[in-house]
């Protein structure tokens, strides 16, 4: 099993950042299903303010690539991403397109 960390911003508005929130409480089952699908076994997403945090666990044989590649044939997922943009930005470093941005670790105990 491996574990990703990425991250992203939320535009800096109260009712959005509260929106984001409630849709995240009540993500869409075929959205969850596309998660568990492209073998994340575990996901966490945590907020300070504007800043996202995600941590996800996947099996061995995950790609990013490979969940872009199903996430395209998927147009439930394809409306939730969609639907996700009204209440994110991207960070500076993004290219045009990207949101979620891999971390690199730099410490493990």
């Amino acid at each position: 099993m491996k574990t990703y960390a990425l991250t992203l911003d939320l535009k800096e508005d109260a009712q959005l950042m509260a929106e984001y929130e409630q849709y995240h409480r009540q993500v869409w089952p075929e959205v969850r299903q596309s998660i568990l699908d492209a073998g994340i076994v575990d996901m966490n997403i945590y907020r300070f303010h504007t800043r996202l945090f995600m941590v996800m666990k996947v099996e061995d044989d995950f790609s990013f690539e490979k969940k872009a590649k199903m996430d395209e044939g998927n147009l439930r997922v394809q409306e939730w991403e969609q639907l996700m943009w009204k209440f994110q930005q991207p960070l500076p470093e993004a290219k045009e397109g990207e949101k979620w941005m891999l971390m690199n670790e730099i410490f493990s105990l």
